[in-house]
């Protein structure tokens, strides 16, 4: 099992409380750019510590998996193309290190509350689906949305 959340616009207190329901003892965060100017309570270092506190570790591997990368070879008419993205070795480094990591409860992390609105959904959840993995994505209301088996339109051919 791994669980993905989207931070959103969520207090720093709530958000933690999510975690701790599902006994969270690892945050990853694959966002591309660990920083947000309207919530800057979820920024790297910010958040970093508060989990710290919390007795949460945090890794950052939005380097290996995020789903903004800043080079261009990734986009096709100004959209990212998820396909390209995981055809990469550091892509599949990314993703081989969250299967290392899943020896404890992880949480994968991104920006956006709606899973279907973020690669964590269409990119991170459909590899690991294809692994063999178990993918829930928990809501802001602490509510889980069930992944069992990828979704035709963002299935990789050429994943793995």
């Amino acid at each position: 099992m791994i669980y993905t959340i989207g931070h959103s616009n969520i207090n720093q207190e709530s958000f933690i409380e999510i975690l701790k329901l599902f006994n969270i003892q690892i945050v990853v965060d694959v966002r591309s750019t660990p920083y947000n100017n309207y919530v800057s309570h979820f920024n790297s270092e910010n958040i970093s510590k508060s989990l710290n506190e919390n007795n949460i570790r945090y890794i950052f591997l939005g380097n290996y998996i995020g789903g903004k990368p800043k080079d261009e070879e990734y986009y096709k008419d100004s959209k990212v193309d998820y396909d390209l993205i995981a055809k990469t070795e550091h892509y599949k480094e990314g993703i081989a290190k969250i299967i290392t990591l899943n020896r404890d409860n992880i949480v994968l992390m991104c920006s956006e509350e709606d899973p279907k609105s973020c690669h964590r959904h269409h990119l991170i959840t459909q590899s690991l689906i294809k692994k063999g993995f178990e993918v829930d994505h928990i809501r802001k209301n602490g509510k889980i949305n069930k992944i069992i088996k990828p979704d035709k339109k963002d299935v990789q051919k050429t994943l793995f």
